[in-house]
């Protein structure tokens, strides 16, 4: 892994105000552009970066800071680190132990009927097996289908329940929620425009009952007056 220099804007900031190196050097040690190392000693630029001592983090050494001051043209080297750090190793399909492979067909089949949701490649990843068989097993070609057993992976010891856990939060991203199924309760908003309903619907009846006795006591009074005049 080649060596790179760390934050290269704030060693520039550094080297332009405690070192009487030109702006030529500096901007070939910290990969920069000679006139953005001229605007950030004019105050241009970089005003809110503070600047990186490259010496006590160990990338540049004092040494060679004097030799560039002394000669314009010689270019600042990078430090060889004190430290390797070794690289991350590309990620590889989980390792299953012998005792255990028998039942990761098994441990497919449970992932493949309760979590539908997660691909093919996290499934690889839970249990550590190949694309081929998850496809077999969901299409029931698998050699040994017929006596095939769902079973928790998390129980066999296939993989652990954080796992499992993160899988199944990553695939359900973006996915719609599901509908709700069976009595739930109704909002407030709902049950209170249901309650202002039944009550105005209510007193709408109570003024229809009101209504009809006012034309039956209107139709007796006037027959009540026809038969007194009848009578005279």
């Amino acid at each position: 892994m080649a060596n790179t220099l760390l934050m290269p804007k704030a060693t520039a900031v550094w080297l332009v105000d405690n070192t009487a190196l030109s702006f030529d050097q500096i901007a070939h040690f910290c990969k920069l552009h000679p006139l953005e190392v001229k605007a950030i000693a004019d105050g241009e630029a970089a005003q809110g970066i503070k600047g990186l001592d490259p010496v006590i983090t160990g990338q540049l050494s004092r040494d060679e800071i004097a030799k560039g001051e002394a000669d314009p043209e010689h270019r600042l080297k990078l430090s060889e680190p004190k430290v390797r750090v070794p690289e991350s190793k590309r990620r590889t399909p989980r390792y299953t132990p012998l005792s255990k492979r028998q039942d990761r067909p098994n441990a497919i089949l449970w992932l493949v009927k309760n979590h539908p949701e997660l691909k093919d490649a996290q499934i690889s990843r839970l249990v550590g097996t190949t694309k081929s068989t998850i496809e077999q097993i969901r299409n029931r070609t698998h050699w040994n289908s017929n006596n095939l057993v769902p079973m928790d992976p998390v129980t066999l010891g296939l993989c652990s329940q954080i796992d499992l856990d993160l899988e199944v939060q990553r695939a359900s991203r973006g996915q719609p929620a599901a509908a709700p199924t069976g009595d739930t309760l109704l909002p407030a908003s709902m049950t209170e425009s249901l309650e202002v309903g039944s009550d105005r619907q209510a007193k709408d009846e109570g003024e229809d009952e009101l209504d009809a006795d006012a034309v039956f006591a209107k139709l007796s009074s006037l027959k009540s007056t026809t038969r007194d005049e009848d009578e005279e």
